[in-house]
């Protein structure tokens, strides 16, 4: 055998063998798991919000999806070491304590790139007919005031 069929032969020997350690990292499904090591956990469901802490073992992948059932997402790391690709955006890294926010429709996909298991909070707006406001300190001295209530501040 010629030295450059040896090394054609050792190059495909080793990229065998590397693709097949890729496959053994990924974790094998779980029964009821949409992609196998994603397992949502619900928190909260109700009518407007439902929160939901998602984990992934180590090389886990959430396949691309949509959600056209919320009308706001945010997907917020809480452990691990994550990439999120947002729409047809390049895959960014994602750490915890950031916050991605996406609305209706958005196609997004998320890993965990690292050797320890990841955790993500995904909180979702699924009707905004209840509305908040930000209360002005004023506001509240004042009211106090007339209820003849010393303000603290």
């Amino acid at each position: 055998m010629s030295r450059t069929s040896t090394r054609m032969l050792v190059a495909a020997v080793m990229t065998f063998v590397c693709a097949a350690g890729v496959r053994a990292q990924q974790p094998a499904a779980q029964p009821g798991e949409a992609d196998p090591g994603v397992r949502p956990f619900r928190l909260i469901d109700r009518d407007e919000i439902r929160v939901s802490r998602v984990e992934l073992q180590p090389g886990a992948v959430r396949s691309v999806h949509v959600h056209d059932d919320v009308e706001y997402h945010v997907w917020t790391p809480v452990v691990g070491t994550l990439e999120i690709t947002i729409g047809s955006a390049a895959p960014v890294a994602a750490v915890p304590g950031q916050a991605f926010f996406m609305k209706k429709g958005t196609t997004h996909g998320f890993r965990n790139t690292g050797t320890t298991p990841a955790a993500v909070f995904e909180i979702f707006v699924k009707r905004s007919t209840t509305s908040a406001s930000v209360i002005d300190e004023r506001d509240v001295a004042g009211w106090l005031s007339a209820l003849s209530i010393p303000s603290t501040r």
